[in-house]
């Protein structure tokens, strides 16, 4: 029976791998998903002006806690041997095929239907930082008490077979600007501001920002835009953008702050324009015990005791956290999986260890059994 649900979830990757869409466009995934959960007995529920869906999978009339399973089912936009195309770089494949694994190991046990509500969210535009925004919009976790979230790592943080109980994401923000001027002759430098020599003054005042450095952060210029194909002109305008990270909410607070003075202080010193935009950004996680414990005894379960790995502290950002921060009560962790994944997440030639996909799901399945106090 395990080999034939490994060859069920491995299929059902493959195919999700091979029809990418990106973020908000992840139409025909939306409508894939919705087919299978309503073929495995669950009720669905979709949106008129997004992409995802929802399955209901258990008795919702018993008030019985409410527990939600997340995958998010966006890929990334980006070139792959030469050529521009979705990718599923992020394992957003693999989580899909996993949460609808967990679905199926469960329909191995129908005695567990009427003991159970398990909502299985699949959330779109994670990698824009939207999507669970969004479903928080449409009231998608008003009912939940606890919520699950998967994710693979890189084999620089797990390695393959071992599993972390929560991965403590960092806060995340992007800041667009442009800088406002004319042109000038470059012969009269003095008749303008080079917007490049602004441009190299931001970068050079971002790394001289110094905060607690027991807590991870950093900004950093990823993209400026300055000047043409005349090289004897200054160029008084250029667009640029800023990475910023955080280990910690209140830091990425104060990290934007300083980032904004910085912008006021150019601004002052040579009387010019910068407007800027801050993103909404995504947040660090807020931990919760509760579900972190249950999370832990699942993987000890599942996997052995020896393969449960401490918390997982990672600079990467992910926009689940957004669920707890708008449902403070909310009951909610993300699993970290070990998988053997290199490079690295978002490289074009990513690939992982397909085989631990059943360990997710193994997991997963389990920490549902024990936030019901159940077994199988």
């Amino acid at each position: 029976m395990e080999n034939t649900l490994m060859k069920k979830v491995k299929e059902t990757f493959d195919y999700l791998h091979e029809n990418a869409e990106t973020s908000w466009e992840e139409v025909e995934t939306t409508r894939y998903l919705q087919q299978v959960l309503e073929e495995h007995g669950c009720k669905t529920e979709t949106f008129d002006d997004c992409t995802g869906v929802i399955g209901r999978y258990g008795n919702f009339d018993k008030g019985l806690p409410v527990v939600g399973i997340r995958a998010d089912i966006d890929a990334l936009w980006q070139e792959v041997n030469g050529e521009f195309q979705a990718n599923h770089s992020c394992g957003h494949d693999a989580h899909m095929a996993m949460v609808l694994g967990v679905l199926w190991k469960l329909e191995q046990h129908p005695e567990l239907a009427d003991k159970i509500a398990v909502k299985f969210v699949f959330q779109p535009a994670e990698e824009k930082g939207e999507g669970a925004l969004k479903l928080v919009e449409k009231g998608v976790m008003d009912d939940m008490d606890y919520f699950y979230g998967v994710h693979l790592r890189p084999i620089q943080e797990t390695a393959v077979g071992y599993a972390s109980p929560v991965i403590v994401h960092g806060a995340a923000k992007v800041v667009t600007g442009v800088i406002k001027g004319d042109d000038a002759h470059g012969a009269r430098p003095h008749l303008n501001q080079n917007a490049i020599e602004i441009g190299a003054q931001i970068v050079n005042m971002i790394n001289q920002i110094h905060l607690d450095p027991l807590l991870a952060h950093s900004v950093k210029m990823t993209a400026f835009h300055a000047g043409g194909k005349s090289a004897n002109i200054i160029p008084g305008k250029a667009t640029f953008s800023l990475d910023l990270r955080a280990q910690t909410n209140e830091l990425m607070d104060k990290l934007a702050e300083k980032v904004q003075n910085i912008f006021e202080s150019i601004q002052s010193l040579h009387t010019i324009e910068i407007d800027t935009t801050f993103g909404k950004g995504i947040a660090a996680a807020e931990k919760d015990q509760e579900a972190i414990q249950i999370m832990s005894d699942a993987i000890v379960t599942s996997l052995g005791k020896e393969k449960l790995n401490e918390p997982l502290v990672t600079p990467g950002g992910d926009d689940f956290h957004f669920y707890k921060i708008n449902k403070p009560e909310l009951k909610a962790t993300m699993l970290g999986l070990g998988c053997g994944l290199t490079p690295g997440l978002h490289h074009p030639n990513m690939t992982f260890n397909h085989d631990s996909m059943m360990d997710g799901v193994n997991i997963l399945h389990e920490a549902i059994l024990k936030t019901y106090q159940l077994d199988t």
